[in-house]
């Protein structure tokens, strides 16, 4: 069961964790000592990632969830004005979440109520929509790529629910590495051809940071309608934030690390590298990085903490005593682009990973916005 660790292993993180969060309290601390005599900036407002996604009106387009995870597509969808049927999510912990966030939610989890392999879905027949991300460690950079022998890949169980239920349309979340040539075969097989008889189907990759998010988070969506009507006005979501002196039309500036953070201004201030995904196991509780290059990216912020590297044993070369910090479940919340009321039920390793899976929730609303027009709703 994803999440799970030894008592040792627990003991040992959280350890790491209140150390991590003491010395990241002593030096805010001190900054905030300093910035008293004006020798720093003070700290500046957190990003609220609502204002990327306004709460529409309800327009009675409804959707169905699966593999729900932390809620990243529910969130989304809700805020774009969808009614909310059901989500079906087999771990329990996910569960949790959903239910503490949206408790008059129709929640369907665990081993039984939420494994969507036994669920037939002809009960949800007609419905307007379903959503969902199938794991995506089959496809995974971070992981083996073993695409279709893969047994965590439900690809066939989310297309067994689109042909069960018949929904006007579906959308379908995955790594970028499920486009890779590789998977060609795979995408063709198992998704095109038992589909395409029944739907149009477009597909696209959106980074994060086109919408506000203050992550570098590159995903791919498969978007597919019944009829060929909305199909045909179907146009994919376009960016709200890039560079403003490059890109001619109303976009808004990308959101950095730092400034949506409200920490304070060292000179150096990017987008945030991409948080690990697939919190699965001992090995992935020291960090959230798989990268290199995004290490440097944040020893440069001079905000990340403590574990960064993707080895327990690389990790411990950053220690809190030397200034990294970990970052809070509140920090990698924001930088995944939930709000700061959606809370994530767990230990924080157990959070992180609800973190680390989801969709960016303000991706999701303007795929939920788009997908709404082509359906007719304005």
């Amino acid at each position: 069961m994803a999440y799970e660790l030894t008592d040792e292993q627990r003991d040992r993180y959280r350890a790491t964790a209140i150390r991590s969060q003491l010395r990241k309290q002593e030096l805010l601390r001190f900054h905030v000592e300093d910035a008293e005599e004006g020798n720093h900036q003070q700290f500046g407002a957190r990003l609220d990632v609502n204002d990327l996604m306004p709460q529409l009106e309800a327009h009675g387009l409804a959707s169905l969830s699966l593999f729900s995870g932390g809620g990243g597509l529910d969130l989304g969808f809700e805020r774009a004005g969808y009614q909310h049927v059901a989500s079906f999510e087999i771990l329990d912990i996910c569960g949790e979440t959903l239910r503490t966030n949206r408790p008059t939610w129709d929640i369907r989890s665990g081993a039984e109520a939420g494994d969507v392999r036994s669920a037939r879905f002809s009960a949800f027949r007609g419905i307007d929509l379903v959503h969902g991300g199938p794991p995506c460690q089959p496809f995974s950079v971070a992981g083996k790529q073993a695409g279709a022998s893969d047994p965590r890949n439900m690809w066939p169980d989310f297309v067994r629910c689109v042909l069960q239920a018949r929904p006007r349309a579906f959308v379908a979340e995955n790594v970028p590495g499920m486009l890779d040539r590789k998977f060609e075969s795979f995408v063709r097989d198992n998704i095109l051809t038992p589909l395409e008889d029944h739907y149009t189907i477009f597909r696209f990759k959106l980074p994060a940071h086109e919408f506000g998010v203050p992550q570098a988070r590159r995903r791919v969506f498969f978007v597919g309608f019944r009829s060929k009507r909305d199909a045909a006005r179907w146009t994919p979501p376009a960016p709200t934030h890039g560079e403003t002196e490059t890109l001619s039309g109303p976009v808004m500036p990308y959101n950095l690390a730092r400034q949506s953070l409200g920490l304070p201004d060292i000179g150096f201030d990017q987008v945030a590298p991409t948080l690990r995904s697939g919190f699965t196991g001992p090995r992935n509780t020291t960090g959230v990085l798989n990268s290199k290059a995004s290490l440097n990216i944040w020893n440069q912020l001079r905000v990340w903490p403590n574990g960064v590297q993707p080895t327990p044993s690389m990790a411990r070369a950053y220690p809190p005593e030397n200034g990294h910090f970990r970052m809070s479940v509140a920090d990698c919340t924001l930088l995944q682009g939930f709000p700061s009321d959606w809370k994530f039920s767990g230990a924080v390793y157990q959070a992180l990973g609800q973190i680390g899976n989801s969709v960016c929730p303000p991706v999701a609303y303007a795929v939920a916005r788009q997908v709404a027009r082509a359906l007719g709703v304005s």
